[in-house]
């Protein structure tokens, strides 16, 4: 699925099934709430917090969630995700193109 796809099935997806978007307001405490939930299973997994009893950690799903609200709040403001990365790569490589290689802390 392309990041085109994906903004047009979740638009179907929400009007069908969702009635309509929860306002801009509402999806971006939504994705703070979601971006929490995957702090929280990264913490559990990777770092030195230990998981609940009976608790399952799933950072893909995780990660899906974020992306969905994400993808609500582009389709709400107008936003082409798609055009947006395409710029944000010739920004950052034009920007950070040596950068990185050049810094001795990632060798």
């Amino acid at each position: 699925m392309t990041i085109e796809d994906a903004q047009k099935r979740v638009d179907e997806w929400i009007k069908t099934y969702g009635v309509r978007y929860f306002n801009e307001l509402t999806n971006m405490a939504c994705l703070t709430e979601e971006v929490g939930e995957l702090a929280r299973g990264i913490a559990r997994r990777y770092g030195e917090q230990s998981c609940k009893p009976g608790e399952k950690i799933n950072i893909g799903e995780e990660i899906a969630d974020v992306m969905w609200v994400l993808i609500c709040l582009a389709n709400q403001t107008g936003t082409d995700i798609t055009a947006e990365l395409e710029k944000s790569f010739a920004k950052k490589t034009a920007r950070d193109k040596d950068r990185h290689r050049n810094n001795p802390k990632l060798k």
